[in-house]
């Protein structure tokens, strides 16, 4: 790979009074001096005329690849002006931070469903040579890898994980943005690009599935809650149960603890409101 040097160009402000000096110089010699010197000074009048297309300005945040001829010859990163070689081909590449958004993009997950997915990267040049040099276009190859990457990201995990301990899309969000960074991060390494980060900004079932996917997950949320209706029904059943026997409030045999295990679980597993019915006869009537 390219290795990047820093480039041998000097401040345009001290370049700027000795090219005047020279070029104010080489104009008497062609004015006043013998025709011998005035070939010297006009010589000197078009080379010093050339240099002054040896400026160009860089800024903050930027450097500028210098070359001569197709060859590399180091990258500045002075800011203000500066001065190199006129015969230098001088590409200015941004240090900042930028973002890129993926499109939405439509991919089958881990367990085979389509789902919509889309993510944010944010990143920057680091290495100005490679990302000139190496590839064709950085910027592009920046969002095409990108794009890979989550596709790859999202075929190789599920949208939602049968087992909770297990890495989903959905409910990973720290393991899947340091996943999708890394995987980002392993394929614009030769580009002389950093990827500071990278998040899942849209995360969806394909429109085809997502109704039949709504009904499973509220099916799912119902069964939950209905297991933990049922965990607390039985364990305030428990402690009534037991409470009346520490009490010694009233003695029941085992068929009126299951009848009164079995109101109660009705009672309190139903959906709708309880109407009480008083009994006015004896316990067993």
């Amino acid at each position: 790979m390219l290795k990047e040097t820093q480039a041998a160009a000097k401040s345009g402000f001290a370049i700027i009074p000795v090219l005047l000096l020279v070029q104010v110089a080489s104009v008497a010699v062609v004015i006043t001096m013998p025709p011998l010197l005035k070939i010297a000074g006009l010589l000197i009048a078009i080379i010093t005329f050339v240099c002054w297309f040896g400026f160009y300005m860089v800024q903050p945040n930027q450097s500028a690849v210098l070359q001569l001829f197709g060859r590399y010859v180091g990258t500045d990163f002075t800011n203000g002006l500066r001065w190199a070689n006129p015969l230098y081909s001088k590409q200015k590449v941004s240090l900042r931070v930028r973002n890129f958004e993926s499109s939405k993009l439509k991919v089958n997950d881990h367990a085979g469903n389509p789902v919509e997915i889309a993510a944010v990267v944010v990143w920057k040049v680091v290495d100005s040579a490679e990302a000139v040099f190496e590839v064709e276009d950085y910027e592009n190859y920046v969002s095409i890898q990108s794009e890979a990457a989550i596709r790859n990201l999202a075929s190789s995990y599920p949208y939602e994980a049968e087992i909770e301990t297990d890495v989903s899309l959905r409910s990973s969000g720290a393991e899947i943005t340091d996943l999708l960074r890394n995987e980002i991060q392993n394929r614009l390494h030769k580009a002389g690009v950093e990827v500071i980060e990278a998040r899942i900004s849209h995360l969806a079932y394909a429109p085809e599935i997502a109704s039949a996917m709504l009904q499973r997950q509220q099916a799912r949320a119902v069964v939950m809650a209905r297991q933990q209706i049922v965990e607390g029904a039985v364990g305030m059943v428990e402690t009534a149960l037991q409470r009346l026997s520490e009490k010694q409030v009233v003695q029941l045999d085992e068929e009126r603890k299951a009848a009164m295990v079995s109101n109660l679980l009705v009672v309190l597993c139903g959906d709708n409101q309880v109407s009480p019915v008083i009994n006015t006869g004896s316990l067993y009537s």
